[in-house]
């Protein structure tokens, strides 16, 4: 019996941070930043000129998938 195995090349269909950063006008090094200095999600809404609720979600974004969406394997 053959067996077959799959390739399972890396995939997502969820867009990266960064990619979902430049799309509200955010500096996604500076939201990483933020983020590594523990600011508040007010204080980087203020500075971003966005709501709390689009920082909560771009930090969300960041703690479940890091800085890409990439997954998969060989």
């Amino acid at each position: 019996m053959e067996e077959f195995i799959r390739s399972r090349v890396p995939w997502s269909t969820e867009p990266s941070l960064k990619r979902k950063a430049e799309e509200v006008g955010i500096d996604v090094d500076r939201l990483i930043d933020g983020i590594r200095e523990d600011r508040t999600d007010a204080e980087m809404a203020e500075e971003f000129g966005v709501t709390e609720k689009l920082i909560y979600h771009l930090r969300d974004h960041f703690m479940r998938y890091g800085v890409g969406s990439i997954m998969g394997q060989d």
